[in-house]
């Protein structure tokens, strides 16, 4: 079994965080740079997939969407569910930029794993639903015969984090410490004989304060 982890390509919000205060965070659009980015990635992801087949699980967020219709798989996947659960981190609704900015003061200071934002998620939150979401896989891809062995996620950064610290079992410091992919930057997840494999590491900003690595 193998998973292809992928974050969108650049869209609106990557460029203009005022942009959250005036369309809901579900609907920021890709940029034409990230349009761009998109298409380009395609040739990539398909080399990585192989002839398929493959099932896509995609959040359903405009940027997400977009960017797998832009990578024109269509010959090669051949179920494409979009998945609420893959979404990004929950920031709340239509954000005021003070509030914004006083909110990702107070996250970083307790921590990003934690901290619940005031009308949103913690990374705690995200943690649970990535696992669920692993667990219905794993349960679905063995009753269903004819699902495909090779999976592509189209999601985001932190979720891709996320699910890998489920995966790995990796520690919370060690989550803290790591950065998000570039945009339309893959990860392989590769299951063999029981065990994960991870073709290449986070980003990572520090040293885990518990000594623990990737």
């Amino acid at each position: 079994m193998r998973i292809i982890l992928l974050r969108h390509a650049e869209s609106l919000g990557n460029v203009d965080e005022l942009a959250y205060c005036r369309i809901p965070d579900h609907a920021l659009p890709l940029t034409p740079k990230g349009e761009e980015q998109a298409r380009a990635a395609g040739p990539v992801v398909r080399e990585l997939l192989g002839a398929g087949p493959v099932a896509a699980y995609v959040s359903p967020y405009v940027r997400t969407q977009r960017t797998l219709q832009l990578l024109e798989l269509g010959d090669i996947v051949t179920r494409t569910v979009a998945e609420p659960r893959l979404r990004e981190q929950d920031w709340g609704n239509l954000q005021d930029p003070v509030e914004q900015e006083i909110q990702k003061l107070k996250r970083h200071e307790f921590g990003h794993f934690f901290y619940r934002l005031a009308h949103g998620e913690s990374g705690a939150d995200v943690d649970d639903r990535v696992a669920a979401f692993l667990a219905e896989l794993k349960d679905r891809m063995k009753e269903d015969l004819d699902h495909p062995n090779i999976v592509l996620l189209v999601t985001h950064g932190l979720t891709m984090r996320l699910l890998c610290r489920r995966v790995f079992s990796w520690s919370i410091d060690l989550f803290e410490s790591l950065s998000n992919p570039n945009q339309v930057e893959p990860r392989i997840l590769t299951l063999h004989n029981g065990s994960w494999s991870l073709d290449r590491p986070f980003p990572q900003w520090r040293p885990s304060p518990d000594g623990t690595t990737q």
